[in-house]
């Protein structure tokens, strides 16, 4: 077999193998698309024999389902989002430019202790320092908790970000006599602006898929997120209405992917900002 032939045998089957590994992805997502449209609860991604809005229809007849999905995820998930851009922007901006000795080993540490924050292990905890504060059964409980796990990991990935600004445009600034807020508001942020909102989507998607904590720390049916709310689409005897759940489910990815879009295409993801005049 010459050199030709074996590299055309190995090209396809790279391209059939790479066609099998996108199927495993493709595929569920195949059938989040086809099956809330269709009447029948089936698994299976054959388009159906019948298109249908009924199972639309019944899904915002569930008053619970629809007001923990535009009005309870999105308090959460917005109020952790904002909270975690803003503080992660700013403590990066000072590890990065103040004479913080040992701020590399901070940033690490948070890092890696982060993950306790929000795992299981340290639900109890939580769930206690919660209750002492008098904020069990509030948003404002559910959103700390979020911003709590996730600002360590956020700062560390901000501070790439503020790291790349060259030193010499902020002292050009301040020898022009610009004030230190000034300096950052007018020559740091615009840079890292593509990084805050990495992080605002970041932070968004890890909350608005959160069940754990809101499922702990909430006690009132008002106040649930759509991750919990979920499973009123499940009968008494915990199997899912398959057909709901899938209508549910598309309505619930909606905002994380419009999300998503809004910011690529404000930003693009460009990863470089400019500077304001």
């Amino acid at each position: 077999m010459n050199r030709t032939a074996r590299f055309v045998i190995g090209r396809i089957a790279f391209y059939v193998g790479a066609c099998l590994f996108a199927s495993f992805f493709v595929l569920p997502l195949l059938w989040l698309t086809v099956a809330p449209f269709n009447s029948l609860a089936t698994l299976s991604v054959a388009l159906p024999e019948q298109w249908t809005l009924e199972n639309f229809r019944r899904v915002f007849a569930n008053t619970f389902a629809i007001r923990a999905l535009v009005q309870n995820s999105v308090i959460q998930a917005g109020g952790a989002m904002i909270l975690v851009t803003v503080a992660a922007t700013l403590a990066a901006y000072a590890l990065s430019r103040a004479a913080i000795k040992g701020s590399q080993v901070i940033t690490y540490g948070l890092v890696l202790f982060s993950s306790v924050v929000t795992g299981t292990a340290a639900m109890v905890p939580i769930f206690l320092m919660v209750h002492r504060a008098g904020l069990i059964d509030t948003h404002l409980a559910v959103i700390l908790v979020f911003t709590g796990g996730l600002l360590p990991a956020a700062i560390f990935i901000m501070r790439d970000f503020v790291d790349s600004i060259p030193r010499s445009y902020e002292e050009s600034a301040l020898v022009a006599g610009a004030s230190p807020w000034r300096v950052f508001n007018d020559i740091a942020l615009p840079i890292v602006r593509p990084g805050m909102m990495v992080i605002a989507v970041w932070a968004f998607v890890n909350v608005w898929g959160g069940f754990l904590i809101p499922f702990i720390l909430l006690r009132s049916p008002e106040r649930m997120p759509a991750a919990v709310a979920i499973y009123s689409f499940y009968t008494e005897a915990g199997t899912p209405l398959i057909t709901l759940t899938a209508a549910y489910s598309l309505l619930y990815t909606l905002p994380v992917l419009l999300l998503y879009l809004f910011v690529n295409w404000k930003y693009g993801f460009r990863f470089f900002g400019g500077i304001k005049s």
